[in-house]
């Protein structure tokens, strides 16, 4: 097997805040929007540091932010060169200006350095430049007033990771999950197709928010109909409102990682974002009853059944055959728009191939804080 490392670092609950001095913000994404200032604290991580040089970073947090209140989400690296700038993954709350938020949910474009360059939900290391230390920084945000509320932050994690899968690697054999299906409900994107176009053209590209919105209706804490009733239709409204919550103004999609599994643990899982290194980690949350939400990117002929061609996109592991291919809850169904389409099963050696690329198995794992996770490998890249 190739160099397949991954390493996830987490810190829940014990968050020790400090005071800084109060942020001035005049929201981009507004027009004509005042400078307004908030009050600020902030948490900073320990240094992380690893005995291998990372290429890749993305940061999970679970937080609720009361009406008024908001996150900013920062990182840095080192290597040989010492410290990067802090740098922007998120400016971040639960609803949307629509709502109850002070600011535009975004991400901060425009970062590039000589060492590396942030794309949206993702620390990404240039040539020659890894890392070997990194950092989390997490400011809370609030309205003036000694009596406003600041947000509640249970979760903050990252993933930290070098992966050279090279072409034609062995596929991995099957293991614990053979045999096991999480009941989990279907839910298709296509359905959605040209509705709400203002969110990164309506459905065809909300597969991440559906796949998550399928994670949470199985773990029963997907909207209720009196959330989603803004929407003003019945068909899977929870995805639609999934949508809204997980919007990412400045990337322009609802496909943003650390956003995705941010709603999630708003509503209630513990959820964050990691690399798996192939299928038999994928197996051992499926044997433990979790089932997974992962990125795929392929040409038509390369995934048989699927029936699209794809640059990116999300699906669920819900499940393996007896013969450990892969059960899926696919949103995008085979192109049709019905929520009959959504379960597939995908050859295994296909399956691997185009979910771990060259970088890994990237996975969304979601699930309530009773139920507990298999056992990490050594390197742990869950926890």
């Amino acid at each position: 097997m190739s160099e397949r490392h991954a390493s996830l670092s987490l810190w829940e609950n014990a968050f020790d805040w400090t005071g800084v001095p109060d942020v001035s913000y005049a929201d981009p994404h507004v027009d004509g929007a005042p400078e307004v200032t908030y009050r600020a604290r902030s948490w900073e991580s320990p240094v992380v540091e690893l005995d291998w040089g990372a290429t890749e970073l993305i940061p999970s947090w679970n937080a609720l932010t009361p009406p008024g209140t908001w996150l900013t989400v920062e990182g840095r690296v080192a290597g040989e060169r010492g410290w990067s700038p802090w740098f922007t993954f998120a400016r971040w709350a639960e609803d949307d200006v629509a709502g109850e938020s002070p600011v535009v949910r975004s991400s901060v474009p425009g970062q590039a350095f000589e060492v590396g360059r942030v794309a949206s939900d993702t620390w990404l290391a240039a040539a020659g430049h890894e890392f070997d230390r990194w950092q989390l920084r997490v400011t809370a945000l609030t309205g003036a007033g000694d009596e406003r509320p600041w947000p509640e932050v249970s979760l903050v994690s990252a993933v930290a990771s070098r992966m050279r899968i090279e072409p034609g690697e062995p596929t991995s054999s099957p293991g614990v999950g053979r045999g096991h299906e999480v009941a989990v409900p279907a839910y298709s994107q296509r359905l959605h197709v040209d509705s709400f176009p203002h969110w990164d053209s309506g459905g065809q590209s909300w597969c991440s928010p559906t796949s998550t919105t399928m994670v949470l209706a199985h773990w029963g804490l997907a909207p209720a109909a009196t959330e989603s009733a803004w929407v003003g239709h019945d068909t899977d409204p929870q995805v639609v409102h999934g949508v809204r919550r997980v919007f990412d103004r400045a990337y322009g999609g609802a496909g943003n990682w650390s956003f995705n599994t941010a709603y999630a643990g708003a509503r209630g899982l513990r959820a964050y974002v990691t690399r798996l290194r192939d299928l038999t980690e994928a197996e051992a949350f499926v044997a433990a009853g979790v089932p997974l939400v992962v990125s795929v990117t392929f040409d038509e002929d390369e995934l048989d059944g699927a029936g699209y061609s794809t640059k990116g996109h999300l699906l669920t592991v819900v499940g393996f055959t007896a013969e450990g291919d892969v059960v899926s809850n696919d949103p995008n169904s085979h192109r049709l728009a019905s929520n009959d389409e959504v379960r597939t099963v995908y050859r295994r050696d296909q399956f691997e191939k185009v979910w771990l690329g060259t970088d890994g198995g990237l996975a969304y794992v979601m699930h309530p804080r009773e139920v507990v996770l298999p056992q990490p490998p050594a390197e742990a890249n869950w926890a």
